[in-house]
């Protein structure tokens, strides 16, 4: 695959990025040799080669989900700068 400006001005389109002209020039290198990888990792014989699907061998360790009482809702709300009865009150901070 033959990268060149017109490539590049294409994919910066597409990802909403503007470039400066000298900059272009090192991003076609950056493309160029990534792309030369690429197709060099596709001339690789994977027949036979599992998928890796996780990292490791480890498997997830999880807890088991209980219902306890930490803290009651008066001391959450104890040293609260704002409150309304049950609840927080916090400023807007979406507007419309």
């Amino acid at each position: 695959m033959k990268i060149d400006k017109d490539t590049v001005d294409k994919l910066s389109t597409l990802a909403k990025l503007e470039f400066e002209n000298e900059a272009k020039d090192g991003i076609v290198n950056d493309l160029s040799r990534i792309i030369t990888f690429i197709e060099k990792l596709n001339e690789l014989d994977t027949e036979g080669v599992e998928p890796l699907i996780y990292m490791s061998d480890e498997v997830n360790v999880m807890r088991d989900d209980e219902v306890r009482v930490e803290i009651t809702q008066d001391q959450a709300l104890k040293n609260a700068p704002e409150k309304d009865s049950d609840y927080f009150r916090v400023h807007k901070v979406i507007d419309n």
